[in-house]
């Protein structure tokens, strides 16, 4: 193979727009307070998580990954956490 024929590829960010939202109206973007109401695009109960079409990946634990790499932590009610103890 000469060199004139051998393939080039370019290199491009792995993620030009975070938001893969195709719908109307647009779901809330990752950096907004309530992203969590996003559409999913993936649901993988199985394995704990999805992937919500503004690119954050929630956890059933509540957990998030937002696209930038940003981790939030777990934010579940205080009330799902106590648990009562029997008289």
């Amino acid at each position: 193979m000469n060199k004139a024929s051998s393939r080039s590829t370019q290199t491009t960010p792995q993620r030009k727009n975070a938001s893969m939202c195709q719908h109307q109206p647009a779901c809330p973007s990752a950096d907004s307070a309530d992203r969590e109401a996003a559409k999913p695009l993936a649901n993988h109960p199985e394995q704990g998580w999805s992937l919500l079409c503004n690119g954050v990946l929630l956890f059933e634990d509540t957990g998030e990954l937002l696209p930038d790499g940003q981790i939030i932590a777990p934010h579940r009610p205080l009330a799902a956490v106590h648990v009562m103890k029997a008289a």
